[in-house]
């Protein structure tokens, strides 16, 4: 069995790395160091046993607190603290020092060891400075971070992250994410998640998530997959509320879709236009084909009554035809696009032939009341015609599978203080029930094969000329539509 002799302990001291002093452990002087100790001071032992504290103490660092730090190592057995050291050439020194109380035979001793930690703590101050700054970057961000797991549990969250979510004690460590999340996003946000993203690579994902204001957002998020050496590791989420964009782009889309609409009418119009005008010349030439051929027939045979007949309804048919040809081609050419000042009763007359029309196989029972006085607007007539037949082809669109009894519209107008009023009222089922706030909305429509597109052309029309329009129901049934144009008043 290897026992060690009192030189060898010596000589594994004088070995070790760690810098080592002994002290007496009464009168705390000085009595041995090693080799470790002496090269970080710079004193040889010879200049370092004789040494007070104040003699080898950095700055802030006092001989009474090194007293009471020794002291303590004397009644517990050992104690540590931070010390400040001064090297022969004047060097501060911070150390993390532990006194070790020691039994020898000759005398009780203190073994302090100690080690420089000046670049750790640097390396904290650093650290914290950084960890500082990053706070307030953090705070003052408009995206929020947050890291969540597989299943969409947050396991870090920011800041900015609850304060954009408005969040405060709601969307906490733990909770879940996608929950707040609509059913649509949550499967995409999970289905993300569940990916294997090769080499971690970032992917960008698009939600819609309830605030705690109960309002719903659209989020753009750029993920992540990260694995920390803190076990941190999850989908890290850097987003951001996109939903003022979002409605921006949807206002875009549905502006085209009225453009294209409007389009659409232009382009119907100028096709009746020239529908219009390369019938007129055959029904033209048709109807005098006709004519020659009755006189001819009344010339040679009188007894030809039954074919003159035939004839002469074909000659009031082609004259019905022409009628209706006309009124396409007066209408059409009225489609100018600047507004003028004009009658409102004057357009509901330009509607009057094309609402008939269309009531007409319905067999529905139109009255028309225009105002005695003129009501004068400035407006873009065509456009104002236009709203006009799109609310009493809805009226009639809803009359005409209802009893006979109830197909009754009527079409009126009047003025009231600095205001004109055209109201079309029907005597159908009225508005229903959760109905009334989206009639004027965008696509939003009641009927199998409406577009929506109706209602909400009418809306922005009658703003457009700086008016309202709005929709009620009246006893005992039916519904009416009403919009408001200011009147000009008579120079």
């Amino acid at each position: 069995m290897f026992t060690p002799r009192t030189e060898d302990f010596q000589a594994l001291l004088e070995a070790m790395p760690m810098c080592t002093i002994l002290h007496d452990a009464q009168t705390k002087e000085i009595l041995w160091a090693n080799l470790a100790a002496l090269d970080v001071l710079g004193f040889s032992l010879e200049e370092l046993v004789p040494l007070k504290a104040p003699d080898m103490s950095g700055r802030g660092f006092h001989r009474a607190d090194g007293l009471r730090w020794l002291e303590g190592a004397v009644r517990t057995g050992q104690q540590v603290t931070e010390w400040g050291y001064r090297s022969k050439q004047g060097v501060e020194i911070l150390c993390e020092a532990v006194a070790t109380l020691v039994h020898l035979n000759q005398r009780d001793v203190l073994l302090v060891q100690f080690r420089d930690i000046s670049k750790e703590e640097q390396v904290k101050r650093q650290l914290k400075r950084f960890e500082s700054r990053l706070n307030a970057f953090m705070q003052d961000l408009a995206e929020g971070v947050a890291v969540l797991s597989g299943e969409g549990q947050i396991r870090f969250i920011s800041e900015s992250g609850q304060r954009l979510l408005g969040a405060t004690g709601r969307f906490n460590v733990g909770d879940s994410f996608v929950d707040a999340c609509d059913e649509k996003s949550r499967e995409r946000l999970l289905a993300s998640f569940g990916e294997q993203q090769p080499n971690h690579a970032p992917y960008s994902v698009k939600y819609r998530i309830e605030h705690a204001d109960n309002d719903w957002h659209w989020h753009h998020a750029t993920c992540r997959f990260i694995e920390l050496e803190d076990d941190l590791s999850g989908h890290l989420l850097l987003f951001r509320d996109v939903t003022e964009q979002v409605n921006i782009e949807e206002a875009r889309r549905l502006s085209e879709r009225k453009l294209e609409y409007l389009a659409r009418h232009n382009a119907m119009g100028e096709m009746a236009l020239a529908i219009a005008h390369e019938l007129s010349q055959p029904l033209a030439a048709t109807r005098n084909f006709i004519e020659g051929t009755l006189i001819r027939l009344n010339q040679q045979d009188p007894a030809q009554a039954s074919a003159a007949w035939g004839l002469d309804n074909a000659v009031r048919q082609i004259e019905h035809a022409s009628v209706i040809i006309k009124s396409v081609r007066e209408y059409v050419v009225k489609l100018d696009q600047a507004e003028q000042l004009v009658d409102l009763n004057e357009i509901l007359q330009d509607s009057h032939y094309f609402i008939s029309l269309r009531a007409q196989p319905s067999a529905i029972e139109l009255e028309f009341a225009p105002c005695d006085e003129a009501l004068m607007i400035s407006c873009e007539r065509v456009l104002i015609g236009q709203v006009i037949l799109n609310l009493a082809f809805n009226a009639i669109d809803e009359l005409a599978g209802l009893p006979q009894t109830q197909r009754k519209l009527r079409i009126y107008t009047h003025s009231h203080e600095d205001k004109v009023m055209l109201c079309v009222e029907d005597q159908g089922r009225g508005i229903g029930a959760g109905q009334h706030e989206k009639l004027f909305d965008d696509f939003f429509t009641t009927k199998v094969s409406g577009n929506g597109i109706g209602l909400a052309l009418c809306k922005s029309i009658i703003a457009r000329h700086r008016g309202d329009i709005w929709a009620q129901n009246i006893s005992p049934h039916g519904a009416m539509f009403c919009f408001t144009l200011p009147q000009i008043a008579p120079s």
